[in-house]
């Protein structure tokens, strides 16, 4: 519109932004206006001056925005008033240098976000991506060992599977976090919920043994059981101290001390200590507890052991205390085969009679893969009190503090958090019914694969079995067991070789061990483990067969075993078996 003054030869046109003609564009909320006078150059154009058009001006409404600008400082636009046909009217403009200053600000802040973004992106790039992506070789190897563990038939008695929740918590956040020392007191800061994991865990695990708090303490740290053994005897002996525990070849473990038949230490408790074996009687296969008690009461050992690796039958452990008290030694038991047993109450506990207990969190536990010690705390009964070598001799227990202290700072550094949280989960279930069942079904199955075995006239130690293993003497089938467990491992079978008391065990080992908690926890049953009795009797007449034609020494043992039809066919039969079965932890 084109409002002009008679008596001037000014005029003022206002113009919306909207309009077709050349003027530069201007925000939604202002319009242009243009002086025009008669006398300008006609070649010269005018340029428009963007103002915002205010609302009539009044005295109170002046005197409020100019009482507001001066309070308030909001408003740092330039105010211009005129008239317009004797009307006063009011416009304002952005002062000079704001627009350019605010732009500045926009495209610091829109810099800034830039670079951020960019270094989380950069963070995802390595930290978000899958396994598959991140190593593809590893990825590969990974899923050849998951079609291994789902196409076999695993019977080596110290594995087992985990469920997923188990494995969701080992490839967890808490890996990232460091906490060395106990709840409470760390070395480093940040460990409320690492407590409050580490302290739970501790109290399942006293909960899955029926186990008084008031007199038993636990400590969930230990990285394996070997590892837990040897915090026990760091914190309560002195180097060159004597321990006793079952012979290896009997069917002990080498971390209770072990000297091979030339004299060579093969663990740490016999380097660091003296150690003695007692062991099992060569016609029954079971542990001599005579014989046991006169060599204990010569040798004199701090601390005695019970518990092993490859023991089929039940421990006397009211017969151990008896000895241990008489030659004042600490009595501990290394229940890592068979603590799943004692859990669900299938077998005789130690508990009630040893000082300390250790074990493995795997193996018949179905937990992740560590270990766990068990310690004596308050008052000790009255006939062990005077025992000077239980503790302190004092009245009391002292072997938390100890235990404890050894653990760290003295063997291990920062605990495995993972570890620990998925510990927790695993003794959750420990403490089911369903749980108990399983462990049930253990023995069952171990029973009706022993009885297989007994029908095919094949040897087994002890005759038998009274918890979840059986150890199988092949030496009467003219066999020895690292022949026969190649041949197994190539037919996707898997057992281990072991020592049978009285051959040779270091060099030929002459049997195998057999454990059933693995594939009871894929669902099989006792007729599964008949069947399962056929494949091993397939492939010693697979063995056989080849050691008659190529001997029994590995090389030529091996040369055999390369592209056999009886053993392609046997892994056939085995992959057509096993494959029926649901497999814990992942989908397949």
């Amino acid at each position: 519109m084109d409002l002009t003054h008679s008596g001037s030869n000014l005029s003022l046109g206002f113009s919306s932004h909207t309009s077709t003609s050349r003027r530069a564009q201007i925000a939604d909320d202002s319009i242009s206006f243009q002086v025009d006078s008669s006398f300008h150059d006609p070649s010269h154009a005018t340029p428009s001056i963007p103002l915002q058009l205010m609302e009539q001006l009044t005295e109170n409404h002046k005197a409020e925005n100019d009482n507001d600008g001066r309070e308030s400082g909001d408003d740092e636009r330039e105010v211009e008033e005129f008239r317009i046909l004797g009307h006063p009217m009011c416009l304002k403009r952005k002062k000079d240098g704001e627009s350019s200053s605010s732009s500045s600000s926009s495209k610091r802040a829109c810099t800034e976000q830039q670079g951020l973004e960019s270094r989380r992106n950069a963070v995802r790039a390595w930290g978000n991506q899958s396994l598959r992506v991140a190593d593809p070789d590893v990825f590969m190897i990974m899923e050849k060992e998951k079609q291994r563990q789902y196409k076999g038939i695993e019977l080596i008695a110290s594995e087992n599977f985990v469920c997923q929740a188990v494995m969701e918590a080992l490839g967890s956040h808490l890996t990232n976090k460091y906490s060395e020392g106990m709840p409470g007191a760390r070395y480093y800061c940040g460990n409320q919920y690492i407590d409050e994991i580490e302290t739970l865990c501790c109290e399942r695990a006293l909960a899955a043994f029926n186990l008084d708090p008031e007199n038993w303490g636990v400590n969930v740290q230990p990285y394996s059981c070997t590892s837990a053994n040897f915090s026990v005897y760091t914190g309560l002996l002195l180097p060159g101290d004597r321990i006793m525990g079952l012979d290896t070849p009997s069917g002990g473990n080498t971390s209770h001390g072990y000297y091979t038949p030339n004299g060579r230490k093969v663990s740490g408790a016999s380097i660091f200590f003296e150690s003695l074996p007692y062991k099992v009687n060569p016609q029954t296969g079971c542990i001599d507890y005579d014989k046991l008690e006169e060599r204990a009461l010569d040798f004199r050992p701090k601390i005695l052991i019970c518990g092993g690796s490859s023991y089929p039958r039940e421990w006397d452990y009211a017969r151990f205390r008896q000895i241990s008290d008489k030659c004042g030694a600490v009595l501990m038991c290394d229940m890592a085969q068979i603590s799943g047993l004692v859990a669900a109450k299938e077998c005789v506990s130690p508990f009630e009679y040893c000082d300390i207990v250790t074990s493995t969190t795997h193996k018949s536990l179905r937990g992740p893969r560590g270990g766990i010690i068990f310690y004596r705390k308050g008052p000790k009964p009255s006939k062990r009190g005077m025992l000077l070598n239980q503790g302190d001799g004092s009245d009391r227990y002292d072997f938390e503090e100890k235990i404890n202290f050894a653990v760290f700072p003295a063997m291990q550094g920062g605990p495995h958090n993972n570890h620990i949280a998925a510990l927790a989960i695993a003794l959750k279930q420990v403490a089911t019914p369903e749980y108990k069942a399983y462990m049930q079904q253990v023995k069952k199955n171990a029973q009706a694969l022993a009885s297989a075995l007994l029908r095919r006239n094949c040897r087994l130690v002890t005759g038998g079995t009274d918890n979840h293993l059986l150890l199988w003497d092949l030496r009467t089938l003219g066999l020895t067991g690292k022949n026969f467990e190649k041949v197994c491992e190539m037919c996707h079978i898997t057992l281990n070789k072991i020592a049978i008391f009285g051959d040779n065990g270091t060099i030929t080992p002459g049997g195998v061990r057999i454990g059933t908690p693995a594939m009871t926890s894929r669902g099989c049953l006792e007729a599964d483990f008949d069947t399962m009795a056929d494949f091993l009797l397939k492939a010693t007449q697979i063995a056989n067969s080849v050691q008659r034609e190529h001997g029994k020494l590995q090389k030529g043992f091996l040369k055999g075993l390369q592209n056999n039809k009886d053993i392609v066919e046997l892994r056939t039969q085995v992959e057509d078996f096993a494959t029926q079965f649901a497999m814990p932890g992942f989908d397949i």
